[in-house]
């Protein structure tokens, strides 16, 4: 790669790539805007308590997707042609082998997933509808995620973003469509969500029409160590969507407790707005790791430092401005959601905005971070620091500090946990900076340009 001004390559690539996933962040919040408006709080609660669901299926296709993608990056930009083949037809058949597994378990177990989220009788239905064809559309949702991280790694960041917007803003109108002129139900919702990847990947075909694809489809069979790279680097945007789900699991057990279907339709809007947040943060990391990758592989390690320095900055930003705007118009946010005007759930839902989003600044950092370790093939901190904030601390803080504090404890397990994975991820690349440069293969403070890690 060209040395380029890094600032108009982080603009261009991190702009398109957070439009991008805001797009995606759509099919949800466009769910849940529509479902309240239609289905009531039974509807919100039910979709809630699927969407952990829809995180492991996202989460799936992004790991296949960023980590074939990362070794693509940086194959390519050493010139390994055939290697790049190779990455990319492995990787689908990853997909198309994690695809099949949640199609069999949508058509055979749907029912007994949903009363294990928790659907009591008056939610199962709407639930079980729901699950079920949101699993029977995974193979589109993960085959759309890998083509998208391919696109994007391949000098394709305007398409992919395009693909994404209009595969979303398909799902909002067809959300309309279903469930009120059609009167679908929530059958209408998940239908509008699982046709969206379906129109985004017809979209990309652009990319094969124009023969702007460096990266082809080979008569290669399955090899362990692609498989590996794919599984390895992949697996922090694994655990950072699995962490959602899994946040949101043990939220809906706990809430459930406390304060009832109720209170897991006032943590539906909380959730879903948490979405759109992250997707900014996923978008500017996904931004970047094509141009940390290309950097990398090129042996030019200080652009990667500037490239990760523009993120946080950016990053820190936007929290700034995210976390203001919700505390400020907290009650109007959740009165978009609240369609039957529940005192108790406007109360809960507004209390929840201005606790829970105080992680904002520490989520921004963990992704970012985790993203630039991914983006430099150092798996190990990334998956560190991804398993510490999705399973390690958020589940027993969770438990514990809704015994003491009761919804407020609920609340504060999310930014305590991001506050102290952030601490240790501060820790842990203050001291791969410090080990790098006693090596003297790294030095982003004083330009050495020396990268012996590259493969």
């Amino acid at each position: 790669m060209e040395q380029q001004s890094c600032m108009r390559d982080f603009a261009r690539y991190t702009i398109l790539s957070v439009l991008g996933t805001l797009g995606v962040s759509c099919y949800i919040l466009a769910d849940t805007f529509f479902v309240s408006k239609g289905l009531g709080t039974n509807g919100l609660a039910a979709l809630n308590l699927a969407i952990p669901v829809y995180n492991f299926i996202h989460g799936t296709g992004l790991m296949l997707g960023m980590g074939g993608a990362t070794k693509f990056s940086v194959c390519k930009s050493q010139g390994k042609d055939e290697e790049v083949n190779r990455i990319y037809t492995n990787t689908i058949y990853l997909a198309i082998l994690f695809s099949a597994a949640f199609a069999l378990l949508g058509f055979f177990f749907s029912n007994r997933l949903s009363v294990l989220l928790g659907a009591d009788v008056s939610i199962l239905e709407m639930t079980d509808t729901y699950l079920r064809w949101l699993l029977l559309f995974a193979p589109a949702f993960v085959l759309n995620d890998v083509l998208l991280c391919f696109v994007r790694n391949d000098n394709g960041p305007q398409l992919s973003m395009i693909a994404m917007l209009i595969g979303s803003f398909s799902n909002i109108v067809l959300d309309y469509i279903f469930i009120f002129p059609m009167k679908m139900g929530i059958f209408g919702a998940i239908l509008a969500t699982g046709l969206s990847p379906i129109i985004s990947m017809i979209i990309m075909l652009l990319h094969w029409l124009r023969k702007k694809n460096t990266f082809h489809f080979a008569k290669v069979t399955m090899s362990a160590a692609i498989v590996k790279d794919d599984l390895s680097l992949g697996f922090p945007s694994l655990i950072a969507q699995v962490s959602s789900g899994i946040v949101m699991i043990t939220f809906n057990a706990i809430i459930l407790k406390l304060v009832g279907n109720t209170g897991v339709a006032a943590y539906g809007v909380i959730a879903n707005i948490s979405l759109v947040i992250v997707a900014i943060y996923t978008g500017i990391a996904q931004g970047v790791q094509p141009l940390i990758s290309t950097f990398y592989g090129a042996g030019n390690s200080r652009q990667a430092g500037v490239i990760l320095r523009y993120s946080m900055t950016t990053m820190l930003v936007v929290s700034c401005v995210a976390y203001l705007f919700l505390f400020v118009f907290a009650g109007p946010v959740t009165a978009v959601f609240n369609s039957e005007s529940n005192g108790e759930l406007q109360q809960i839902a507004e209390m929840g905005l201005k606790l829970y989003f105080i992680s904002v600044a520490f989520v921004g950092y963990n992704i970012i971070l985790a993203t630039f370790f991914t983006s430099i093939e150092k798996a190990l901190p990334a998956q560190i620091l991804s398993i510490l904030r999705g399973l390690v601390l958020i589940i027993p803080l969770a438990f514990l500090l809704s015994a003491l504090w009761g919804m407020t404890g609920v609340w504060l397990a999310y930014p305590i946990t991001e506050c102290l994975t952030a601490l240790l991820g501060f820790v842990i690349y203050r001291r791969y900076k410090f080990q790098n440069r006693q090596k003297g293969t790294t030095d982003y403070e004083n330009g050495r340009e020396k990268c012996t890690a590259c493969n």
